[in-house]
């Protein structure tokens, strides 16, 4: 998520940074540099302007020029205003009074509305809700199908009439089934168009008149850049929008859109999708996006991660494991399986303050985790809860039975033994003891 506008903003910080005395001729240099770097980005010339003179207005002021660390006063103000054109701050769904709740998801062809709508009840049936979704894209081949799936796939409920196409009636039909199921929200995926026109637009209107949806949430792919832009005015204009939804964060777009769209139209993003999987769905908050494209960390996204993987009973079981030495390998190979819950290394190391550059862009071999998984389910329980019984001819057995040599065998059992004593001496430290990342054996 915009790593080359992120690369160039954080060179620019650093330089300013450590600075004890800003000119006027610095700031302006730092500014065009700025300025260049969100226009690159292909964020709209209109809101790079106005960010730009917004930074000058206030980096040029006396309490900066004379401050005993302008530079990281500039760095605040640059972080402020990037804030600010984010949204300001968390905005959340409208929750109906009386449910259900019901959430109309409109957008282009392609831009990944479906996969939002399975993302979308994914998202609130973890959070308590009971979600219906309903198939209104009457016109896209396999659109009914594909909602179908994700719904089997998530235990959701997906009501559809493959045979009509009147989208008035199967929304109002399917909000009626959702009383009688007793769910709570109604996620309606509308159809798109490859370009707006009036049809599409009047469909939409017609269906927003007849169900009164709670919220209309315009889905944008985040690799159409300015045009983005132009398709949110085009629908906020002509049908009205509550909110935004940035699909495809995860691509190698330059960002433009979303540092355009919340600017241009006023409506606050509310969820970034952030990979293919159903659960690479995040809440859009402005403040920690800001922070991590200024490399200054995400640390309260990778908490929300870990809590979602692991329940404060469970940390509080391994710890105690730990202090009594008693961390098994059946005990790593669930805290493995749980990490990789939170999402993959590269994207965990994004959100950590300070990493080197050199370190975020090294690959990282995420197969490294299933070797250790083969390793450990290829043992008993006996050889899983006391390793110390692994002699020559067991490890041979294991090494057989998860493709491996015996060497890797022996490198992961020291790399395990290692990492007990590690751990071991950090739960002895006062306080609660969080739950480390392992250091995986190199193979």
């Amino acid at each position: 998520m915009f790593e080359s506008l992120s690369d160039k903003l954080q060179n620019v910080m650093k330089k300013l940074k450590g600075q004890t005395r800003i000119t006027e001729k610095d700031l302006k240099d730092m500014l065009r540099e700025v300025k260049l770097a969100l226009l690159e980005a292909d964020v709209n010339y209109k809101v790079v302007k106005e960010f730009i003179t917004s930074i000058e207005e206030k980096a040029l002021g006396e309490s900066v020029m004379k401050s005993l660390t302008p530079g990281q006063q500039v760095v605040k103000i640059v972080k402020d205003e990037l804030v600010d054109l984010l949204g300001s701050s968390e905005s959340k769904l409208n929750i109906a009074a009386n449910p259900p709740t019901v959430i109309m998801l409109v957008g282009l062809q392609g831009s990944g509305k479906t996969t939002l709508a399975g993302k979308l009840a994914n998202h609130l049936r973890k959070n308590g809700k009971k979600p219906l979704m309903v198939a209104c894209d009457v016109y896209r081949p396999a659109a009914i199908s594909q909602l179908q799936t994700l719904g089997k796939s998530l235990n959701v409920d997906v009501y559809s009439e493959p045979d009509s196409k009147d989208v008035v009636s199967i929304a109002t039909n399917g909000i009626k089934q959702a009383h009688s199921k007793l769910c709570n929200v109604v996620i309606v995926d509308t159809a798109g168009r490859l370009q707006i026109d009036d049809e599409l637009m009047n469909e939409l209107v017609n269906l927003k008149k007849a169900i009164k949806p709670h919220e209309i949430m315009l889905v944008v792919d985040s690799m159409t850049g300015q045009e983005a832009v132009n398709v949110a005015l085009s629908f906020n204009e002509k049908v009205g929008i509550d909110s935004i939804t940035m699909s495809k964060l995860d691509s190698d777009a330059r960002g433009g859109a979303a540092l355009s769209v919340k600017s241009i139209t006023k409506k606050p993003i509310k969820f970034a999708s952030v990979g293919e999987k159903l659960s690479d769905l995040e809440p859009f908050y402005p403040e920690r996006v800001a922070s991590r494209i200024l490399g200054m960390g995400d640390v309260l996204s990778i908490i929300d991660k870990a809590e979602e993987a692991f329940s404060e009973e469970q940390a509080l079981d391994f710890e105690a494991k730990m202090k009594k030495s008693e961390f098994t390998l059946d005990d790593y190979l669930d805290i493995m399986k749980k990490i990789r819950k939170m999402g993959s290394f590269k994207k965990i190391l994004m959100m950590l303050p300070g990493v080197p550059k050199e370190v975020r862009d090294a690959e990282f071999d995420e197969s490294q985790l299933l070797r250790i998984d083969a390793i450990i389910t290829s043992m008993t329980k006996q050889e899983r809860r006391n390793p110390k019984v692994l002699n020559a001819t067991r490890r041979i057995r294991i090494a057989k039975g998860s493709g491996n040599k015996v060497e890797d065998i022996n490198r992961f059992m020291k790399s395990f033994e290692q990492m007990q004593k590690t751990m071991k001496s950090m739960s002895n430290n006062k306080g609660k003891m969080n739950i480390p990342g392992m250091k995986m054996p190199k193979f």
